[in-house]
């Protein structure tokens, strides 16, 4: 079968060397512009250009695929089938209706839940309990297509969104292969979605980490396992500006939300909103490096006078 790719991030790259690795023929890969990263603002390409040069693939970045735009390549190309993961761009109608089988998007979520584009991250942030993979039809709304596959895995106590996001991307290759062995053997149902059920997952911004000391210390942990790797969940330190990578859940203390209650070799231990702690395990300062609490305080002493906001 011939397949089109399209994908962007890190999270695509297991399933489009999946799609290498089998007997169909991936004819070409789109992906989004290179962007300028990191201080010197250079050029940087998507993990996906990167796999699709490496084995040979042609690659295609157009800056537009409205009005049409990249229909002579389809032309050319004459994919049966597309399959999008993580390509971070609404498709038109004319490239939705083009491939004889369609095209199938791979999405982290148990559809219909975290519809959008920050599944992995909103699931942990809501202290959901599982996830998933789900692959199916794409039509012009947000998510909204026939689900065909799923697979469930359940989040783990301590993961964070960056863990999580690594064991999601390669199951979804697994996911992605048996959808399309299936489509092969004309042994795949389409389900439609109940939106009744649906929920949306937005893009992460940088304020979506910010902490609020008044909510449970439940909800903080999960806040701050969600955002990490980014954005990254952060309080003010008086004026400076204090980033939570990692942290646990501790037991009662008497204080007001966001009093720190000690820093020791533990952490720095933080009350919440329902009277429960919070030990901040690894942390940065502004200016200074990740690393953890007990290493920072090795050089440095906190004010437990100090109420974080």
């Amino acid at each position: 079968m011939r397949i089109l790719f399209m994908g962007t991030p890190d999270f695509s790259v297991p399933c489009l060397k999946a799609l290498i690795a089998s007997e169909d023929m991936v004819v070409g890969v789109v992906t989004q512009p290179d962007k300028p990263k990191g201080r010197g603002h250079k050029m940087q390409p998507p993990p996906v250009k990167e796999t699709a040069e490496a084995a040979g693939i042609p690659v295609f970045q157009p800056p537009s695929l409205k009005n049409g735009a990249f229909h002579d390549v389809l032309e050319q190309l004459q994919p049966e089938l597309i399959i999008v993961v993580a390509y971070g761009k609404i498709l038109p109608t004319y490239i939705l209706e083009f491939p004889a089988y369609g095209c199938i998007n791979v999405h982290a979520s148990l559809l219909p839940k975290y519809r959008g584009a920050g599944p992995i991250q909103w699931s942990v942030i809501h202290g959901e309990q599982e996830t998933g993979i789900t692959t199916m039809y794409m039509e012009e709304g947000l998510d909204t297509g026939d689900m065909l596959l799923s697979e469930k895995t359940l989040i783990l106590p301590d993961e964070n969104a960056g863990q999580l996001h690594d064991r999601l991307s390669e199951m979804g290759a697994s996911v992605l292969l048996r959808t399309i062995s299936a489509l092969k053997s004309g042994t795949l149902t389409r389900i439609k979605q109940d939106d009744r059920q649906s929920s949306y997952a937005p893009m992460m911004e940088k304020e979506t980490g910010k902490i609020d000391w008044t909510a449970p210390a439940e909800k903080i942990h999960c806040l701050i396992r969600g955002t990490n790797p980014w954005p990254v969940a952060y309080t003010w330190y008086g004026d400076e500006m204090l980033k939570v990578y990692k942290a646990h859940c501790g037991g009662a203390e008497a204080g007001a939300p966001g009093e720190i209650k000690s820093a020791g070799k533990q952490g720095i231990v933080v009350v919440c909103g329902d009277g429960m702690t919070l030990c901040i395990e690894e942390l940065q300062f502004k200016g200074g490096k990740r690393m953890p609490a007990a290493s920072y305080l090795n050089g440095h002493s906190i004010d437990t006078n100090i109420v974080l906001k």
